[in-house]
């Protein structure tokens, strides 16, 4: 996948295995990328990108920026704190790669046009990762 970038500073991940995930979910779900950044990043990071853009003043777990008016043909980027999903791992006893693949599903389905802001959202949102996270096994560290 040409356009699909994985950045991770100071992290072991593994970027080929993203890439195997991504396309495996674009082909599950039925879309292209035009341009698709994943950043693992760290807590700091995320607090900074979260305040800037979003005016929120609190660190997250994922931030997802949609660049595109199509959910068939992503184009935008996603934000993961490796320090908020290592902490998501241990609270929901999770290894800490399935909580990274999660995440990056979450962010796919975001892009998708799929929301978590109303508790039916939430809902049907988290039913559709734990059948894709199933689904997908892969190991991302």
């Amino acid at each position: 996948m040409k356009n699909l970038h994985v950045y991770c500073s100071k992290y072991e991940i593994s970027k080929k295995n993203i890439h195997s995930l991504v396309s495996s979910l674009a082909k599950q779900l039925n879309f292209k990328i035009i341009n698709l950044d994943i950043n693992f990043i760290s807590g700091d990071e995320i607090y900074e990108i979260n305040k800037k853009y979003l005016k929120h003043f609190y660190t997250t777990d994922i931030i997802t920026f949609n660049y595109s008016d199509n959910s068939e043909k992503l184009d935008g980027e996603i934000f993961i704190s490796i320090e908020d999903a290592l902490s998501n791992s241990k609270e929901f006893k999770v290894t800490f790669s399935e909580e990274l693949v999660r995440l990056v599903i979450h962010g796919i389905l975001h892009l998708l046009g799929y929301d978590d802001q109303t508790n039916s959202d939430k809902k049907i949102m988290k039913l559709l990762e734990n059948e894709l996270l199933y689904k997908n096994k892969f190991v991302l560290l």
